[in-house]
């Protein structure tokens, strides 16, 4: 049998530097080119023995790391690595800066395809026609094609857009209304006027109170038959409308 070498696959010069940093738990800022370098060698050695296709770029890092060592002991032959001193610039700067940048630029890779993880795990598809699925379970309050589903949506819709318009600090006035009151001046509102209504017009207070009863007095205008509640398409905007034979006797 074959005697056979496996070694880790890394991105580049600078992949596998870090992973000897890492593994040998040397600080980043003050990495000991002597032995750093001395376990980066004996990788690149291994490869070329291998006569890997890929080994050019590790002799290049190789070579800069070896001229790094030596411009490190240059001050000193006697003094030990770990105890020099640069007054000006060291020479393990530049590599350090590329290190941190190349860590940086590995940890949000990580980051991503964990999110891409994540998201391959969702499943979303475009709107349908649902209709089909609803009609004849007896929980419709169907007037102008506009159910009870559609209503709670179009409300759920309008709470989303009031956080969203909601400002940083406000002032609110408390004022009880009944839902009975509500519903005359939704019915005012609507004789007021020669066209149909946006739901969303008859929401201009901010306080969960008003939103809420205004939205009740709706619901029972619908099962009193009292208004028509029409949707154009699918998933569109509602408007309400006043019935014409409440119009002909002037209101309710």
């Amino acid at each position: 049998m074959e005697y056979q070498v496996k070694l880790e696959k890394f991105e580049g010069p600078l992949d596998l530097l870090l992973h000897l940093i890492n593994r040998l738990e040397i600080d980043i800022y003050d990495i000991p080119m002597a032995e750093i370098t001395e376990q980066y060698l004996a990788y690149v050695h291994t490869m070329q023995e291998l006569e890997l296709d890929d080994a050019s770029e590790y002799l290049v890092m190789a070579a800069t790391m070896l001229s790094i060592k030596s411009n490190m002991l240059l001050p000193n032959h006697d003094q030990p690595e770990d105890d020099y001193i640069y007054e000006d610039e060291d020479p393990r700067d530049e590599l350090v800066e590329q290190l941190i940048e190349y860590k940086k630029f590995k940890e949000a890779s990580i980051t991503l395809k964990n999110k891409e993880a994540d998201r391959s795990l969702m499943y979303t598809k475009p709107p349908c026609d649902l209709s089909d699925y609803t009609r004849g379970t007896g929980n419709e309050l169907s007037l102008g094609d506009v159910t009870l589903a559609d209503m709670l949506g179009a409300y759920h819709k309008l709470i989303r857009r009031k956080k969203l318009q909601k400002p940083l600090q406000t002032k609110i006035s408390y004022q009880e209304i009944s839902i009975e009151d509500r519903m005359t001046e939704v019915l005012q509102q609507l004789s007021t006027q020669a066209n149909r209504i946006s739901f969303y017009e008859f929401f201009p207070y901010e306080d969960k109170e008003h939103l809420v009863i205004t939205f009740l007095a709706m619901l029972e205008l619908m099962k009193r038959n009292e208004i028509i509640v029409e949707q154009t398409n699918m998933f569109g905007d509602i408007f309400l409308s006043l019935r014409k034979e409440l119009i002909a006797i002037g209101g309710r």
